[in-house]
């Protein structure tokens, strides 16, 4: 097999590629894992992979002066998007594709963390997300929010936020919600962000009880998305 690569942006230990990483690996991708701060990460170092995969954390989008790193991975979506090569962004990751691609990203007014379904658009149940189109649950984790760039489609929504993906094309897809989170790695968030959860007074058990009941659909669905998603974005190139 030739091998393509994924260069993975990861904030988190824990915030990783989870359920998405099988899939790549039949797909033909191999994983470059860099952890931000810490690896190399300026696109005049790094070269422009066959997918770039910008995953989450607790930064926000804007914390640049606080972690300057943030600015190599937005150079890094810059680069992509510009290459017209496939470009995920998950919670973070999509927050910052927002911003590098003209649209904002900010402090939402509720932090949106547990369970529960999304709320498709038209464009949303004819695309990649359809897996997603039969109200399962799924995992949601943030505090900021984005508006789109100009001239991007809208993909789902929540009661509490309008806007939960959002792509610009074939190849540039943002989530908001947290697909690739397997079930059996919940108690690495729920320990992770343990004073996040204190803070907004959100019970881990909750949180717990959900990962068993919704995790193992959540997983297969994720894993038809991702192969649909990176399919329609092949046959695009």
């Amino acid at each position: 097999m030739s091998w393509k690569t994924c260069l993975v942006v990861r904030h988190v230990q824990f915030e990783h590629a989870g359920t998405f990483a099988d899939v790549l690996a039949e797909r033909g991708y191999a994983l470059d894992v860099r952890d931000a701060g810490i690896d190399e990460l300026s696109p005049g170092s790094v070269p422009a992979p066959d997918l770039l995969m910008v995953l989450g954390g607790p930064l926000g989008a804007n914390d640049e002066r606080a972690y300057p790193f943030l600015l190599d991975v937005l150079a890094l979506i810059e680069r992509q998007a510009r290459l017209d090569r496939p470009l995920l962004g998950v919670c973070l990751g999509a927050q910052l594709m927002a911003r590098a691609l003209g649209g904002r990203a900010y402090k939402g007014n509720v932090r949106e963390i547990g369970f529960s379904p999304l709320i498709l658009t038209a464009e949303g149940r004819a695309g990649p997300l359809g897996p997603f189109g039969d109200a399962w649950p799924v995992l949601h984790w943030h505090g900021d929010t984005f508006d789109p760039p100009r001239g991007a489609t809208l993909l789902a929504m929540t009661a509490l936020y309008r806007h939960q993906a959002f792509e610009t094309g074939p190849r540039t897809l943002g989530l908001q919600f947290h697909p690739e989170v397997a079930a059996g790695e919940i108690e690495r968030w729920l320990v992770g962000h343990a004073g996040e959860l204190a803070a907004a007074r959100i019970d881990p058990a909750a949180i717990r009880t959900a990962a068993r009941q919704f995790g193992d659909g959540l997983a297969a669905r994720s894993r038809r998305f991702l192969a649909g998603w990176l399919d329609r974005a092949v046959a695009a190139q």
